[in-house]
C-alpha cells in the first residue's frame, strides 16, 4: 500500500468513533455524562461554604482541613486506576461503579455523625468522584470522532464553567435555607439520572487487550502522601515535634514515598513516569502547580470561614465571596490564552503568579472591619492570577514533550495541582489549629472561664458561626472569639501568600527560551495553537489523569 493509500485510510478512521451509536443516542449519552461532571465538578466548590457550619454542628476543627484533603487524595490518585480499568472491561461498567461510589458517599457524607465519619466518606466520595470526570471525558472521546470533539469539547467547558461559579452560591443557599447536609443529598437523584441514561443508552463493543495498571505505585503513593497529611493534622495539635503522634506518620511517608519511587522505575506504565522531570519544562511546571494549588485550595477552603467565623457572616455571604475568585479564574484563563500566543508563555505565567501572591498579600491583611467589597475585589484579583497561570502552563507544557508523552505531561499538571492542594490545605488547617491554641490564655483571660471549657468553645466555633448562638454570647466573649480567629486565618493566609511567594520563585524557573507554538502546533495538529483552541482547553486543565485518552490530545482508542 502507498503512503498515500495509507494516509487516507487513516484519515477516514480518525472520522469513524471507537463507539457508533445512532445520533439520538449519541446526545443522550452525552446529556447523561454531563450531568454526572456536573455532579462532580459542583461538589469541588459546593462544600466549601457549608464547612463551617457543619463543624459547628460536628465539632473537629483541628480536623477542617481533612474533609477537603481526604475527597483530593481519593479523587487524586485513583484517577489513573479508573482509566486503565476502563480500557479493560470498558467504559459503562466503570462509569456506573463510579457513580455508585459517588452517590454512596454523598449520602454517607449527608448521614454522618461525627466529623471523622464526615471525612471517611468524603474519601469514599472522592473514589467514585475519580472515575466521573476522566470517564466522562473518555467516552465523549470514544462516541464522537475527532473533528466533532474540538465542538463537543466546548460543552464540557462550559458545564465545569457553570458548576464552579454555582458551586459556592449553591451551597450557602442550600446550608441557610434548608441544612448542610443535603449539600450531600442532592447529589442523589441527579447521580441517578446520570447513570441511569449512560446505562441505558452507551453500547461499547467488546473489548480487547489487558493494560498494565500500576497498583503498586498508586497504593504507595496514597499511604504516602495520606500519612503525611496526618502528620501536617498532626502537628497542629501535638505537644512537640518528637511526639510518636507526630514522628511515626513523618517516618512513615518517607518509607513509603521510597517504596513509591522504586515502583515507578520498575514499572511498565507508572503513574508518575520519572523520566519526564529530565524535562525542565515539565518539572518547573509541576513545582510550580503543585505550590499554586497549595495556594488555591487553602483559599476556597478557608475564606468560608473568614467570611462565617470573623465578619459574622451567613453560609451564603460565605458562598458568594468565592463567585468572584473563580470568574475571574475562567475570564482570565481565557484572555491568559490568547495573551500567551502574542507575549509568550513566561510572562504570562509570572505575571499571573505575580497577581495571585499579590491577592494573597492584601488577604492576609483583612480582620473584622474588612468590608465586603474589598473582599470580593481581592477575590477577583486571586482568581485571576489564577487564571493567568493555570492554562498557560498547560499549553506550554503540551508543545514541550514529544507526541507520545503528550497526555503524561498534561497529566502531571493537574496532578501536582490537585497533590499540592491536598497538602497545602492540611497545612494550612495545622496552621489554625495552633494558632488557635496560641489565643486560649486570651480568651480565657476575658471570658474568665476554666480553661476546659474555653478549649471545647475554640476547638467547637459554632457560636461564631450560628447567628443565634452568637447572640448568646457575652459581647466581651464573642470579641475576643472572633480576634482570636482573625488572628489564626491571618497567619494561614500568611501561608498563602508563602506559597503564593514560592510559586512566583518557581516560575523564574521555568527555561526562559520561547517554546515554538506554532512550530510545535504543525508537529503535532491537536496541540492548540489558537486562542479558540486556547479556550477548548479550559476544561482540560482542570479534570483528568489519563495520559492514554487525555481529551486534549482527542486521539481515541
Amino acid at each position: 500500500m502507498s503512503q498515500s493509500d495509507r494516509t487516507g485510510t487513516e484519515a477516514v478512521a480518525e472520522e469513524r468513533p471507537h463507539v457508533i451509536l445512532s445520533r439520538r443516542r449519541r446526545w443522550v449519552v452525552t446529556a447523561g455524562i454531563l450531568l454526572g461532571m456536573f455532579l462532580a465538578a459542583l461538589e469541588a466548590t459546593v462544600v466549601g461554604t457549608a464547612m463551617p457550619t457543619i463543624i459547628g454542628e460536628l465539632r473537629g476543627l483541628d480536623r477542617y482541613s481533612w474533609v477537603f484533603s481526604a475527597f483530593l487524595l481519593a479523587s487524586t490518585v485513583t484517577v489513573p486506576v479508573w482509566g486503565r480499568l476502563s480500557d479493560l472491561y470498558g467504559r459503562r461498567p466503570l462509569y456506573l461503579i463510579g457513580v455508585a461510589l459517588f452517590l454512596a458517599g454523598s449520602a454517607l457524607s449527608g448521614a454522618s455523625q461525627s466529623i471523622t465519619q464526615l471525612i471517611i466518606f468524603r474519601a469514599v466520595q472522592g473514589l467514585g468522584a475519580g472515575a466521573l470526570i476522566p470517564l466522562s471525558l473518555t467516552i465523549n472521546g470514544d462516541i464522537f470522532t475527532m473533528s466533532e470533539r474540538a465542538r463537543i469539547q466546548g460543552l464540557f467547558s462550559g458545564v465545569w464553567g457553570l458548576a464552579s461559579i454555582l458551586g459556592p452560591l449553591a451551597g450557602g443557599i442550600i446550608t441557610d435555607q434548608f441544612s448542610w447536609r443535603w449539600v450531600f443529598y442532592i447529589n442523589i437523584p441527579f447521580g441517578l439520572a446520570a447513570a441511569i441514561v449512560v446505562g441505558i443508552a452507551l453500547k461499547e463493543p467488546k473489548r480487547e487487550g489487558h493494560p498494565v495498571i500500576d497498583f503498586a505505585g498508586a497504593l504507595w503513593m496514597t499511604i504516602s502522601v495520606s500519612l503525611l497529611l496526618v502528620a501536617l493534622v498532626e502537628a497542629g495539635t501535638s505537644p512537640g515535634w518528637t511526639s510518636p503522634v507526630l514522628f511515626l506518620p513523618a517516618a512513615g511517608a518517607v518509607v513509603f514515598g521510597a517504596l513509591f519511587i522504586r515502583a515507578e522505575r520498575r514499572a511498565k506504565e507508572p503513574i508518575v513516569p520519572l523520566s519526564i522531570f529530565r524535562n525542565r519544562m515539565v518539572s518547573a511546571s509541576s513545582a510550580t502547580s503543585f505550590l499554586v494549588g497549595a495556594a488555591m485550595f487553602g483559599a476556597i477552603t478557608f475564606i468560608p470561614l473568614f467570611v462565617q467565623g470573623t465578619l459574622g457572616g451567613t453560609a451564603s455571604q460565605a458562598g458568594s465571596v468565592l463567585t468572584p475568585l473563580l470568574l475571574g479564574w475562567v475570564s482570565l484563563a481565557i484572555v491568559g490564552g490568547r495573551l500567551m500566543l502574542k507575549v509568550g508563555y513566561r510572562p504570562t505565567v509570572i505575571a499571573g503568579l505575580t497577581v495571585l501572591a499579590l491577592g494573597f498579600a492584601i488577604l492576609s491583611q483583612f480582620g473584622g472591619g474588612t468590608p465586603r467589597w474589598l473582599l470580593l475585589a481581592d477575590m477577583a484579583l486571586i482568581g485571576s492570577g489564577m487564571g493567568l497561570v493555570v492554562l498557560a502552563l498547560l499549553i506550554t507544557v503540551q508543545n514541550s514533550v514529544e507526541r507520545d508523552q503528550l497526555g503524561i505531561a498534561t497529566s502531571l499538571n493537574q496532578f501536582s495541582r490537585s497533590i499540592g492542594g491536598a497538602v497545602g490545605v492540611a497545612v494550612m488547617g495545622a496552621v489554625l489549629s495552633i494558632s488557635l491554641n496560641m489565643h486560649l490564655a486570651d480568651i480565657q483571660k476575658t471570658s474568665g472561664l476554666p480553661a476546659a471549657e474555653v478549649a471545647a468553645v475554640v476547638h467547637n466555633p459554632s457560636a461564631l458561626i450560628d447567628p443565634a448562638a452568637r447572640a448568646t454570647l457575652p459581647a466581651a466573649l464573642l470579641q475576643s472569639m472572633q480576634s482570636a480567629m482573625s488572628g489564626a486565618l491571618h497567619n494561614v493566609f500568611l501561608v498563602g501568600v508563602g506559597l503564593a511567594g514560592l510559586a512566583l520563585v518557581s516560575g523564574f524557573w521555568l527555561p526562559a527560551r520561547q517554546v515554538g507554538i506554532k512550530t510545535a502546533a504543525a508537529e503535532h495538529p491537536h496541540v492548540a495553537s489558537s486562542a479558540g483552541e486556547c479556550e477548548q482547553l479550559l476544561m482540560a486543565e482542570m479534570t483528568t489523569l489519563d495520559a492514554e485518552h487525555e481529551p486534549v490530545a482527542v486521539e481515541g482508542d
